[in-house]
């Protein structure tokens, strides 16, 4: 396991986990992940990066949701779980992420290099 998975895991552990609804992908859009992240991820064509894009999606993104949930990047899981990124239907954990483990992952994403999903 390289430096950066066990960061990866370390951080995930820490966000907190809550339900939504069902069906929904408001926060499912263009967003970016390490490379250490895509490489969990299913490989895209250019094709459907491009399709995704064209529609603010995701190219991961199917027609039951999202098709990854389990290996999705970080950002993806800060979504609903800070003030920053708020859920759009008011869904929340019950107990926010702590700021500094938010800062930690801002701080992961902005020393990595980080890739259009």
């Amino acid at each position: 396991m390289t430096p950066n998975s066990q960061t990866i895991r370390l951080l995930r552990r820490q966000i907190p986990a809550f339900e939504c609804v069902p069906g929904c992908h408001d926060c499912c859009g263009p967003v970016t992940a390490s490379s250490e992240e895509m490489a969990h991820l299913p490989i895209k064509s250019e094709a459907e990066h491009a399709a995704a894009l064209a529609q603010l999606s995701c190219p991961h993104l199917g027609a039951t949701g999202c098709q990854v949930y389990a290996e999705r990047p970080l950002i993806c899981r800060l979504f609903g779980t800070t003030p920053r990124l708020v859920c759009p239907n008011g869904k929340r954990p019950e107990t926010m992420i702590a700021p500094q483990i938010e800062q930690q992952i801002h701080h992961y994403l902005a020393t990595t290099r980080q890739v259009l999903v």
